[in-house]
């Protein structure tokens, strides 16, 4: 997900991308305590996109 991709979405869609993102984040830990995911930086990839999605919508919201 780049900057340029997130300009043309609007609040709401941002909200729902946001939503979504948590849901996977949630998802994606709990998979990883009960048994290791393949690959962790997933988890990682996640909050950052939760922090640019979550920026973005302050930005328009201003």
């Amino acid at each position: 997900m780049k900057k340029n991709d997130l300009s043309g979405l609007t609040a709401e869609q941002l909200k729902q991308q946001i939503a979504e993102e948590k849901d996977r984040l949630v998802k994606l830990k709990f998979a990883h305590a009960i048994t290791p995911i393949e690959n962790p930086r997933r988890i990682s990839e996640a909050r950052k996109n939760i922090a640019r999605l979550s920026t973005a919508l302050t930005s328009i919201n201003k």
